[in-house]
């Protein structure tokens, strides 16, 4: 995961963002993010079957980064910034997440929720289960992690459960938390920055 490319600098440099401008950026970013979190599990021969199963993996990491992601912007931004910044960037990992869902598994079926839907009502469940941990800035705590990685346990088949919690709380997460922190940093940014041709706007659009 380490080695994974994450464009989160914009090519105009020097204006401020709108929330949901941050969001959209933040959300795309997210995304990457948890795919790669989910190869590397099955490079460490985790079974994450393609199907139900992957989108259940995600879900749930998903849930985890948006509610970090309003933790590091509690620091960053004011009370109505933030706000409008969370809510925008939920909707926009769900509006992601049902694109995929649908393009791999189809559309849910007549009466069923939403794969939209079925992600903002993730979120909400768990938003206060995560309310309840710590995060400072040296990151979530460790029961913040560590609840995560039992959500994730509670997926896997028997054969992977015995080491999966540690395999989240000491291998992905914390390079994954890294990428997020530095991307929303420069995704922030307002100072003018040197022009790379490696760098693109990120976007969730």
């Amino acid at each position: 995961m380490a080695n994974m490319r994450i464009k989160s600098q914009w090519f105009r440099s020097g204006a401020s963002r709108t929330p949901q401008q941050t969001a959209s950026a933040m959300a795309f970013i997210a995304w990457r993010v948890a795919q790669n979190m989910l190869k590397q599990m099955r490079t460490a021969h985790f079974d994450i079957e393609v199907g139900p199963p992957y989108f259940a993996f995600t879900r749930e990491v998903l849930v985890f980064f948006t509610q970090v992601l309003d933790r590091m912007a509690f620091e960053r931004m004011g009370p109505q910034a933030r706000g409008e910044f969370i809510t925008a960037l939920v909707k926009r990992v769900a509006e992601i997440l049902q694109d995929n869902e649908e393009g791999l598994l189809g559309a849910t079926p007549a009466g069923a929720p939403s794969y939209y839907n079925q992600f903002i009502d993730l979120f909400n469940e768990l938003a206060d289960h995560y309310a309840e941990f710590g995060f400072d800035a040296a990151g979530p705590d460790f029961a913040f992690v560590r609840y995560l990685g039992h959500r994730i346990e509670a997926l896997m088949p028997q054969k992977d459960q015995r080491w999966v919690v540690d395999q989240i709380m000491a291998a992905e997460v914390p390079v994954a938390l890294e990428m997020l922190q530095r991307a929303l940093v420069n995704v922030l940014a307002t100072e003018a920055r040197p022009a790379r041709a490696s760098h693109g706007v990120a976007s969730g659009d």
